[in-house]
């Protein structure tokens, strides 16, 4: 559900965004909001799992994605839509972060690798029907029946989580949370995403965006000195002398946000650009979701035999080229040739996502896999919130935002003139080379959890004390 529902609005954004009169701004974020809100509930999440237990909050989290869902379908404007996306997000934080953990916690060892590969299947067939449910949807129903769907499978998955699952960890039996730290993270959080938000989309003069940044940095300095001092800080930033930690997170923060926004630009290029109906294109950019799906599980289980870091560098690598690729396509591209781009960047993020989640939650001690979990999901969203602010920035250095507000919000691809359409084009191909320059980067971060046999003495040390 929490994989459906990150899809669910890639293919039907133009329709949404005409619907609710919304111009490119308020439409982004209203897919934004569910990633910011998700984002910000991470951390304090992964604390409440360890304190609480993963299944209670599991629990709690499927009933309130359930109700935010309902919500969303009754939405009368896009500040409403936008309000009850963001509450959706916090279920689906709870959800998707304790579903890694109860996993990790369930799982041996040498079966983790293939577990969590079977846990990313789940997320990816529910992201697969999200692009084309949603198509099959919008031909016949207005956008609202996209979130109806949700409700009779989230009341029935609540109720089933209550009753079958059964704790496994052990908790944590100091129950201090650190306020303090949630609190200064939030307003670093919002602070940036704002900030980017107004200089991508030029909605303030640039004072106010550095002063946003400027209040960024304040938060985080601040969070950080909080998390240094306290007994028991939302964040361990121990866990950051880890190599395959510091690795895994960065490694796993630009790759995200390389290669997200492409599956909304190859949405626009099928409908506004190549004049293909909403479920045309949902269908069209499956062989992204079924090479991630057939990859997935088997890269979980050879990380689990062999070492996970030649998996995971060949995947960045692979996801860079095909990026590159993309940044070679127009409106006469023939569609095997995307094909092909799009089951590569498919291979390369199959290879890249399981091998990099395990060589992450191993290295964590199981006292700390909450937060571990949630330090996976957070430094996830955070690329998925950079990803679509960034790729609409570089558009617009190509092409006015007005002019792109008005290709976005447009239900009708053959009123957009010849012109117009070529200039978005351009646009489009400036932005893959961007993201595969960004996925690139990764490559340096991950060269980190090249594992050695033996851990350091320091990483002995910290698993020992967190054991202890």
């Amino acid at each position: 559900m929490v994989g459906l529902d990150s899809r669910i609005l890639i293919i039907g954004l133009p329709q949404v965004a005409s619907q609710l009169r919304a111009d490119a701004e308020q439409a982004i974020w209203i897919t934004q909001s569910y990633v910011l809100a998700n984002t910000i509930m991470l951390l304090l999440i992964g604390r409440l799992g360890d304190i609480f237990g993963r299944v209670r909050i599991y629990t709690i989290g499927f009933a309130l994605f359930t109700i935010g869902s309902g919500l969303t379908s009754l939405g009368t404007n896009a500040t409403e839509v936008i309000i009850f996306r963001a509450f959706q997000g916090i279920g689906a934080a709870l959800v998707f972060t304790n579903s890694i953990a109860i996993i990790t916690d369930s799982s041996p060892r040498q079966q983790l690798g293939f577990f969590l590969g079977i846990n990313q299947i789940a997320f990816r067939a529910g992201a697969m029907l999200g692009l084309t449910v949603s198509g099959l949807i919008l031909s016949f129903l207005d956008w609202r029946a996209l979130f109806y769907i949700n409700i009779p499978i989230g009341i029935f998955g609540t109720f089933w989580a209550n009753r079958s699952l059964k704790e496994t960890a052990y908790l944590d039996k100091n129950r201090k949370i650190d306020w303090v730290g949630f609190l200064a993270f939030t307003g670093f959080l919002l602070s940036l995403m704002i900030a980017l938000t107004f200089g991508a989309y030029g909605l303030e003069d640039a004072r106010t965006v550095y002063a946003l940044f400027a209040s960024a940095a304040v938060f985080l300095i601040l969070f950080i000195i909080q998390e240094r001092r306290v007994d028991y800080p939302i964040v361990d930033l121990k866990l950051f002398r880890i190599r395959a930690v510091t690795g895994g997170v960065l490694a796993l923060l630009f790759n995200i946000m390389s290669w997200t926004a492409v599956l909304l630009l190859l949405s626009l290029q099928f409908q506004l650009v190549r004049n293909e109906s909403p479920l045309e294109a949902g269908i069209r950019i499956l062989p992204f979701e079924l090479a991630f799906l057939a990859v997935g599980p088997l890269s979980g289980r050879l990380a689990d035999k062999f070492r996970p870091a030649p998996f995971i560098i060949t995947g960045l690598t692979l996801n860079t080229i095909s990026l590159l690729l993309f940044s070679t396509t127009n409106q006469t591209t023939p569609y095997a040739v995307l094909s092909l781009y799009m089951i590569l960047l498919g291979v390369g993020t199959g290879l890249f996502v399981a091998p990099n989640l395990r060589a992450l939650l191993s290295a964590v001690p199981m006292q700390r896999r909450g937060i571990g979990s949630a330090l996976f999901s957070l430094f996830l969203n955070i690329g998925l919130t950079l990803s679509l602010n960034v790729a609409i920035f570089i558009m617009s250095l190509t092409m006015p935002y007005n002019l792109i507000t008005q290709i976005i919000s447009s239900v009708n691809p053959t009123a957009i003139s010849t012109a117009d359409r070529i200039l978005f084009v351009t646009s489009l191909q400036n932005t893959y080379i961007a993201l595969g320059i960004i996925n690139a980067i990764a490559i340096a971060p991950s060269l980190l959890q090249i594992s050695r046999k033996t851990r350091t003495n320091q990483e002995e040390t910290l698993v020992a004390q967190a054991e202890g």
